[in-house]
């Protein structure tokens, strides 16, 4: 199985991810000149004054790079341009809809639901989506080094009824190959750990991030191991995200996609069925279509509910029920999602 995964890997640069890591557009000018937006006649042409300060713009190159150039609507520069809409505010947002503070047992561990953890294997993403439900997240109290993680594993391993351990972020994969293979080993020889699930948006945004080393981890470990990509637009999706997302699954991995249900990007039927359909061709199950959490910054993407249950009636009816995502919402302090279609 490892043979095979490293097959689908056509880079042998290792290194090269964290070089386009490290050359992300951060300038809004860069990615409007790059993109040839005219600023004038355009309302998203005006920046988010307060929102740019407190959450900067990072959008990757490769990820840039499947933009539709000269167009505002483009459904991936709507999910990283900081429109001054951002600075709207509302009462029926805050800056921790979920009330993750409560369920922070140790720095670096959140504890939700019954039998599994989350660890903030990372602090820092690759991209800034403007809609992210942690873009006001303490993570400077949730980024401990390896000898502060003592106080995590010591958590899990004292705690049977704890069968699964997610690793999620910021973005786990925006750690290097020898730290996640720490962290990974440390989490794997809990012997009541069955399951270890990855959440990560690098294998969408930066595809190069999927190396030989990386696909190795994942086919070694003792644990089953679940991946959980983060794709919003079939558009996300080119030849490169496909290998790297057929090398995830080849190294064993179960692979899922978790969306989220943002207004202007893919509120739209055939939006969301391509979306499935092209996952599926990249050996990925639709999981889960979010609705937006209601995060301070994030209310020009809310679609209500009663759209959202119009459009998986939609896309329900064009598809068969294995590339059918579960719509959900978060409510916090209830012991699971929310399922409502």
């Amino acid at each position: 199985m490892q043979t095979l995964a490293l097959s689908v890997i056509k880079s042998d640069q290792p290194e090269k991810w964290q070089e386009i890591l490290s050359d992300l557009i951060t300038d809004p000018k860069e990615l409007l000149a790059d993109l040839k937006l005219d600023t004038t006649a355009n309302p998203l042409a005006a920046l988010a004054a307060k929102g740019l300060a407190q959450f900067p713009l990072k959008v990757p190159r490769p990820f840039a790079a499947r933009m539709e150039p000269g167009n505002w609507d483009d459904p991936l520069l709507r999910q990283v341009w900081p429109s001054s809409l951002e600075d709207v505010e509302s009462d029926s947002l805050s800056l921790d809809p979920l009330q993750e503070t409560h369920f922070n047992k140790t720095p670096g561990l959140l504890q939700k639901y019954h039998g599994r953890v989350l660890l903030t294997a990372a602090p820092h993403c690759a991209v800034h989506c403007r809609y992210c439900f942690r873009r006001h997240f303490d993570y400077a109290a949730n980024t401990p080094g390896r000898r502060e993680w003592s106080e995590s594993i010591a958590y899990i391993s004292e705690s049977p009824d704890i069968s699964e351990v997610i690793l999620s972020g910021g973005d786990p994969l925006a750690a290097g190959d020898s730290y996640l293979a720490w962290l990974l080993a440390e989490v794997d020889r809990i012997p009541h750990v069955e399951t270890i699930r990855i959440h990560s948006r690098l294998p969408i945004v930066i595809p190069q991030r999927v190396t030989a080393q990386l696909c190795s981890m994942l086919s070694e470990l003792r644990s089953k191991s679940v991946f959980i990509t983060h794709c919003n637009h079939p558009q996300e999706i080119d030849g490169e995200v496909q290998a790297a997302l057929k090398a995830i699954r080849h190294a064993g991995s179960t692979l899922l996609n978790q969306a989220v249900l943002l207004k202007g990007v893919n509120n739209y039927a055939d939006s969301l069925i391509k979306l499935s359909t092209t996952l599926f061709q990249s050996d990925v199950l639709p999981y889960y279509l979010h609705l937006p959490d209601r995060v301070t910054g994030t209310g020009h993407f809310i679609v209500n509910e009663s759209e959202a249950l119009k459009l998986m009636a939609s896309v329900r009816s064009h598809l068969p029920g294995y590339l059918v995502p579960q719509l959900v919402r978060e409510d916090p302090g209830n012991n699971s999602k929310t399922r409502l279609a």
